[in-house]
């Protein structure tokens, strides 16, 4: 229906499927967006190669410089101008959270490969994810310092402009104490902002309470640095984290003393010796000369269901290619069997890492 606000709909290609794609290729956590849209670019190989759909998929690429305005006006350049079929992206929650309802109210499906935050697919029916969420994750961390590491005596350090780290640190500090861990302070005492870059007053804060482990839900940029402060401070605690640390930038901030023996949990370990994930590892590996991070082994199995979504689709309009990613089932993906459950969040596997200078170490696989 046509409305005074609404223009009218132009008609989706028919020659060839267009694909938009949202993240970060600059600023402060461009290597997400960098290793995702590698993983993209991979996958589409495959796909155009194997020649299972009937067009070939063109992808565009918008930079949001990890920023949540960039975001949606991405989102909205992405619909009004290119008339995508649907749209991939992006990674950290809150630049999500800011595309996701445009493509709402626009009724264009879109999926996101890595944010986990639990709201993302509450803004509607047109958005899915193919990764698990914070309230996985968080219980993961929990169980693992409780139960694995035996730890009793839990501090939360939350970055205070991060929707992901304020949703990690609230299931966390659930489960925690669920299990009999005390948890030192409150989420909202021991907090940063996202571009901070000294944290030695707040860590001495954190050392001054004693704790016998620390759950810092943050991303690379700024948890590198900590960590490697922290050392400097002479704090031996380990430190435990989520999918956010997981970038290859991380060991080269935090220095070889301070990234020891810490833990994050994670979407998919370059070590599993599982067939589909080596043959992954080989190729990235050998295209663009360091292993893959967690995000492009995201990005290449979102861009995969995106893909497979297609093929069952039928005609391709929006409301069919919502329709086909929300019956994704046992998709065989390098993070795991990937299938979109009613609330359209992927159910699946997470990983334990310990972080060396090495990189990360698989610990252990935890099955939701």
């Amino acid at each position: 229906e046509v409305t005074a606000t609404a223009p009218a709909k132009k008609a989706l290609s028919q020659d060839e499927i267009v694909i938009g794609a949202v993240f970060p290729m600059t600023g402060a956590i461009a290597t997400y967006g960098q290793e995702s849209v590698n993983g993209i670019k991979m996958a589409l190989e495959v796909i155009n190669k194997s020649g299972d759909l009937a067009k070939k998929i063109r992808l565009i690429v918008e930079d949001n410089k990890g920023e949540p305005v960039d975001s949606s006006n991405a989102v909205r350049k992405l619909i009004n101008i290119d008339n995508v079929h649907a749209i991939i992206g992006s990674v950290a929650s809150s630049n999500t959270l800011a595309g996701a309802p445009i493509a709402q109210q626009n009724k264009v499906p879109m999926l996101t490969p890595a944010s986990t935050n639990a709201k993302v697919t509450m803004t509607g029916d047109y958005i899915s994810r193919t990764c698990f969420t914070d309230d996985f994750q968080g219980v993961v961390m929990a169980k693992f310092a409780h139960e694995t590491l035996k730890k009793s005596k839990a501090l939360i350090i939350v970055d205070n402009s991060s929707d992901y780290s304020k949703g990690l640190a609230k299931v966390f500090s659930t489960e925690f104490t669920k299990l009999g861990g005390t948890l030192l302070g409150t989420t909202d005492e021991f907090t940063y902002t996202q571009k901070d870059t000294d944290f030695r007053s707040l860590l001495r804060k954190v050392k001054r309470q004693n704790p016998d482990v620390i759950f810092l839900p943050g991303y690379y940029t700024e948890v590198g640095l900590m960590l490697k402060q922290a050392k400097q401070l002479g704090m031996s605690v380990p430190f435990l984290g989520g999918d956010g640390w997981d970038s290859p930038k991380l060991q080269e901030l935090a220095g070889p003393e301070a990234i020891k023996g810490n833990y994050i949990s994670s979407h998919f370990s370059p070590d599993d010796q599982d067939p589909t994930v080596k043959s992954f590892v080989d190729a990235y590996t050998e295209s663009f000369k360091q292993k893959p991070g967690a995000m492009a082994a995201l990005g290449y199995d979102g861009m995969l269901v995106l893909a497979d979504a297609l093929k069952r689709a039928g005609e391709l309009n929006h409301r069919n290619i919502r329709d086909a990613i929300a019956k994704t089932a046992g998709f065989k993906g390098v993070t795991g069997s990937i299938t979109i459950d009613a609330a359209r969040n992927a159910t699946k596997s997470a990983v334990v890492l310990e972080t060396t200078p090495a990189g990360m170490a698989f610990k252990q696989k935890v099955a939701p």
